[in-house]
């Protein structure tokens, strides 16, 4: 009986769901987490006559045929990108992406990657890094004597000494961006990495080549929509219900054909 198998992989794919909808509600507090929608395709169909067979001596031929579907399959896990809320922290370090792009970083590997986290921080050489100890491209290392740190929209950093009038550049952070964001690898700590499906990273100045602003003392906040979510979440739950109504149903249908005397 094909509903068990049929129902089987709809309670799989429902599973599956709810599995995502919970990592959205786990990482609702996440700095710069985007929320993830699990995608799905119906599987192969078993052709018991196919639309278009003749089937009459006149040539006749069936306007539909009958096309047994075998169940769902997932197809995708995807980025909902979408600009998460600005809010303010005051943290001279804390850097807010508004519009496209990623800050470059640089794994202990020597690997690129990439986040849209900005709450970085500095080591105890001054050099500005992720929370995660990790590099940001370009190194930029703030003086010990420097009295406050200013970072503008384009991504000059200025440091202010007590013996200087004038602000000194210490450097200015790039940003990358890709054709399709939605093809990027994550690999958990906020961090993406480059793969065939999102191309190549093009790196820029902020502001520049369709590129996000820097906003200075303020963070990313997820882009998690708690009601949503929560409405997903029982519509998932339904649907795993639905069909272990049908393996129930269909279980009772076998086991009143092995009751036939």
């Amino acid at each position: 009986m094909r509903a068990l198998q049929i129902a089987a992989a709809g309670m799989s794919a429902q599973q599956m769901r709810v599995e995502v909808i919970s990592n959205n509600l786990a990482n609702m507090n996440t700095t710069g987490y985007n929320a993830r929608r699990a995608e799905f395709a119906d599987l192969h169909y078993q052709q018991m006559a196919r639309p278009g067979t003749i089937s009459a001596a006149d040539g006749t031929v069936l306007p539909t045929g009958v096309q047994l579907g075998l169940g769902v399959r997932p197809t995708a896990v995807s980025q909902m990108l979408q600009q998460g809320t600005v809010i303010s922290t005051g943290g001279d370090l804390d850097l807010s992406i508004e519009g496209e792009g990623y800050f470059e970083i640089t794994l202990p590997d020597g690997r690129p990657a990439y986040t849209r986290d900005g709450g970085l921080k500095r080591t105890g050489d001054g050099l500005i890094v992720t929370s995660d100890g990790f590099p940001v491209v370009p190194d930029i290392t703030i003086p010990r004597d420097a009295r406050s740190i200013s970072i503008n929209a384009n991504g000059e950093v200025y440091a202010s000494f007590n013996d200087r009038i004038e602000p000194e550049m210490l450097g200015q952070f790039t940003m990358a961006t890709f054709v399709n964001p939605r093809g990027l690898e994550a690999i958990g700590s906020n961090l993406f990495l480059e793969t065939p499906a999102s191309g190549p990273s093009v790196v820029n100045a902020p502001g520049e080549d369709g590129l996000g602003t820097l906003r200075q003392g303020y963070l990313e906040e997820s882009s998690v929509d708690p009601v949503k979510e929560v409405t997903d979440l029982i519509e998932a739950q339904r649907g795993y219900e639905l069909n272990s109504k049908v393996i129930t149903t269909a279980d009772q249908m076998l086991s009143a054909t092995v009751q036939i005397r």
